[in-house]
């Protein structure tokens, strides 16, 4: 007996192709109740949108083969028999490994994505054909307990300004979750360790300015009820779910793109894979100019060097990372002052 399948026409660049969906009826999301061919026709429905945000770019998968509430992983080497207008190309990791990532030309890879069991896509902030160098300087802003996703609205708008008077011009979107993602285009010029130090500049200085609300701290036990910005985002194979990608939660949210004008008011769990493209329909896409405009993190590279001068350090790196130049001990402040 033959397996349940359907082929879902998508259209695309180079004219429509036929993407095979198994299991379509198989459940991602119980709670609303939404299958594979639903998130494969969210996909086909916002896909324009979805490919200028997250295309020609190295792509990380997070794959749910059993849905949201089973087992996942990541998967960075693309799938075994993706058709042949699937493209990879080559990224150097912080191990200085190489190895083959996914890229996004046309909705229709996106949909294939979706028939690998992909529920969320994680796109590189730089250029296939230019990984080394980011065209995107980008900042987390993660609400600690204690706080939530009202609390990370006044941060995101502050640092809208800060990024204002360094050159840079700010976009923003829901995580998803609980916090917001704020994006400024740049020059692709300068490799990932530059662009990571600028974003401990802007956050730094917007630190600064919102001391009660906003953390640089990498410690947990130091943050206290505080956004944290999280500028280890900015490293090398550090990735953020991509503009209108669905997350693995309950409801079935989407990082979603607003208008500035929109934050104040704006309800992340309205953000969704069953309301995202009827918004694309009427509002458009908040995005659409994003790179039109890239800027150069001089100034912020000018503040770097500012607070190194004043006696700051280096922050430190993610745990996988190996030992770099600068970095503080990798323990926690209250275990360290133990060891003393």
């Amino acid at each position: 007996m033959a397996r349940e399948a359907v082929v879902l026409p998508v259209d695309g660049p180079h004219g429509q192709r036929e993407v095979r969906i198994s299991s379509p009826s198989r459940v991602l999301w119980p709670e609303p109740g939404i299958t594979k061919l639903d998130l494969a026709n969210y996909i086909v429905a916002v896909g324009d949108a979805f490919v200028a945000a997250n295309g020609d770019r190295p792509v990380s998968l997070q794959r749910f083969p059993e849905g949201i509430d089973g087992e996942q992983f990541f998967s960075k080497n693309p799938p075994k028999g993706a058709p042949d207008f699937v493209r990879s190309v080559t990224v150097v990791y912080p191990s200085a490994r190489s190895h083959p990532q996914l890229v996004i030309d046309e909705p229709a890879t996106a949909v294939w994505a979706v028939q690998m069991n992909t529920v969320v896509f994680h796109p590189w902030p730089s250029r296939a054909e230019n990984s080394d160098n980011p065209d995107q300087l980008r900042i987390d802003l993660d609400p600690q307990p204690g706080t939530d996703f009202d609390d990370a609205i006044p941060a995101a708008l502050e640092l809208r300004k800060v990024l204002d008077e360094a050159g840079l011009t700010a976009f923003v979107k829901t995580s998803g979750n609980r916090g917001l993602h704020v994006f400024a285009p740049i020059e692709p010029v300068r490799e990932f360790l530059d662009v990571r130090h600028a974003v401990i500049a802007v956050s730094r200085e917007l630190e600064r300015r919102m001391p009660k609300k906003v953390t640089t701290s990498w410690w947990k036990e130091e943050r206290g009820e505080r956004i944290f910005a999280d500028f280890n985002q900015a490293n090398r194979d550090r990735t953020m779910a991509g503009a209108y990608s669905p997350r693995a939660l309950a409801h079935a949210p989407v990082s979603c793109p607003l208008e500035w004008s929109e934050l104040e008011n704006a309800d992340p769990k309205s953000f969704t894979i069953e309301t995202v493209p009827e918004r694309l329909k009427t509002v458009g896409d908040p995005w659409a100019k994003l790179q039109e405009n890239p800027g150069t993190i001089d100034e912020l590279l000018g503040w770097w060097e500012r607070d190194l001068a004043a006696g700051l350090r280096e922050l430190p790196f993610p745990p996988d990372y190996p030992k770099m130049p600068g970095e503080p001990p990798r323990v926690q402040p209250s275990r360290a002052r133990k060891s003393d």
